[in-house]
């Protein structure tokens, strides 16, 4: 198949780098759209880190230019304005991935945690992003979900598990997040004073991510018990979760056979960590067992596998490519 241009809406923010940075050296998709809601700039003025890698004009977003100049778009945008670029984009033929909240939930859950959903007919459409649950259907979509960072952690980390889980006790998971998680607008709660050498919970119980939790892996919302702390890192995330189980089995075996085919989940013998996903698409996840109780640590990079480089395994599943084309493989170690 020959080289298909691909667009960014949304090139100002940390994933936008992030995806900027896979894209750029993509060997099949040619970025041939970038764009925000200002415009009038380049590429390495927006970000310094990429002067005499690209200097691509940053156009205003325009829908009639966008759909021009491309077959697939990636929206790096927040929750609410990127289901305003959704339905007309899909109605030019376009195909696209939304790194946004706007098309991973069903729309009575979504409204309630979020705001009213103004494109119903696309959302009963939209895939949810993540290949270790939605290859398949992944390869004909026309509208992926790109899923959260929290539920990707956690949701990789307790799908080999689900079956053995005693029903209706707590899921318990305990995540960590680097500051990058909030974006980049500047806020009290992320400023450098509050964030170094500190450690907070937010939202505990609340958090908007635990009914996407829930509802993929289906179970009800409130046995889910989640619980979001920043840490003063700028990338990574670490989930520890806790479950209860029954029926002889090996925890590590199991773990081992369920992801025996992934290409980006990594099972380890020891505790994970941040460092080693970092700059990758991987997950490492861990399991040991005491009893009736499992502790599962999950790994992964909250911009990468959380957000940009997840979009872009997506982009290749919808276009017929191998999903790990173009995609970071090797850690930002040390």
């Amino acid at each position: 198949m020959s080289v298909i241009n691909v667009g960014i809406i949304g090139v100002s923010g940390y994933t936008g780098l992030e995806l900027l940075k896979i894209l750029i050296h993509h060997p099949k998709f040619n970025l041939s759209y970038v764009a925000n809601t200002e415009g009038g700039t380049t590429l390495s003025a927006l970000h310094p880190s990429l002067a005499k890698v690209s200097d691509l004009e940053v156009k205003k977003a325009d829908i009639n230019e966008c759909a021009d100049s491309c077959k697939l778009l990636f929206l790096a945008l927040p929750h609410q304005t990127a289901m305003a670029y959704v339905k007309p984009l899909i109605a030019r033929g376009l195909k696209v991935v939304d790194l946004s909240a706007d098309y991973r939930l069903p729309q009575d859950i979504y409204e309630e945690f979020y705001c009213p959903h103004t494109d119903a007919e696309n959302l009963q459409h939209a895939i949810y992003g993540l290949p270790e649950l939605f290859r398949q259907e992944l390869k004909s979509a026309s509208l992926v979900a790109n899923p959260g960072c929290f539920p990707t952690s956690a949701i990789l980390g307790l799908l080999p598990f689900m079956d053995r889980r005693v029903k209706h006790t707590p899921i318990i998971i305990d995540a960590k997040t680097g500051v990058s998680g909030a974006g980049k607008k500047l806020s009290e709660t992320t400023h450098f004073v509050n964030v170094n050498d500190n450690l907070f919970a937010y939202n505990p119980l609340t958090h908007r991510h635990a009914p996407e939790i829930a509802q993929k892996l289906g179970v009800n919302f409130e046995e889910i018990y989640f619980v979001a702390h920043l840490v003063p890192i700028t990338r990574g995330m670490l989930s520890s979760i806790y479950i209860q189980v029954e029926g002889d089995f090996d925890a590590h075996e199991l773990l081992e056979a369920y992801y025996k085919d992934a290409k980006y989940v990594r099972v380890r013998k020891s505790p994970v960590d941040m460092k080693n996903v970092a700059g990758t698409n991987f997950c490492d996840i861990y399991v040991k067992r005491k009893g009736n109780l499992l502790f599962i640590s999950s790994a992964i990079d909250n911009l990468m596998r959380g957000a940009s480089s997840a979009a872009v395994v997506n982009a290749n599943l919808i276009m017929g490519f191998d999903e790990d084309l173009g995609i970071p493989n090797i850690a930002y170690v040390p």
